[in-house]
């Protein structure tokens, strides 16, 4: 919404940015660029209007969120124990979650981390399955929970 705004003076909405970047967005060059024509209203004259937007221009405007995801898992990994490092390095991370969905996300963070990153199966509702399980068997599983603050056990 930003970007088409700042790009194009244009003013889409929440559900064509993100339909443009489910459609054609990515944080890794694809194997064939698209474009995508977007509507909405410009802002100098307040008047419909339509413009075609390229995959790359997506992949830039979603730099910056991409960025933090990738910032997130290295800071993960900075504060992992080694034992774990290797861990990971031999079984893979696994990206869940609705931002995983993005194209070419594994692939680049991946690069970013030197890890294999795979995505989950079915992976837009798998962590709330997992909540769920636990919910489910709390008791028993307690103690795999982990607190707000880094390295708590307290619940």
């Amino acid at each position: 919404v930003q970007y088409m705004r700042q790009k194009y003076n244009l003013l889409v909405g929440e559900r064509t940015a993100e339909r443009a970047k489910m459609e054609i967005g990515s944080a890794y060059p694809l194997p064939e660029e698209r474009t995508m024509v977007l509507r909405g209203r410009n802002l100098v004259t307040g008047l419909p209007e339509a413009v075609e937007v390229s995959s790359i221009e997506l992949r830039e405007a979603l730099v910056p969120s991409v960025n933090i995801i990738v910032d997130t898992i290295r800071d993960a990994l900075d504060e992992t124990p080694p034992e774990l490092v290797a861990d990971l390095m031999e079984s893979g991370i696994c990206l869940a979650g609705g931002g995983s969905q993005l194209k070419g996300l594994c692939e680049c963070v991946a690069d970013e981390v030197n890890i294999r990153v795979w995505l989950a199966e079915d992976s837009m509702t798998c962590v709330a399955r997992g909540a769920g399980r636990i919910l489910e068997d709390y008791n028993n599983l307690r103690q795999l929970l982990v607190g707000l603050e880094r390295g708590s056990t307290q619940h």
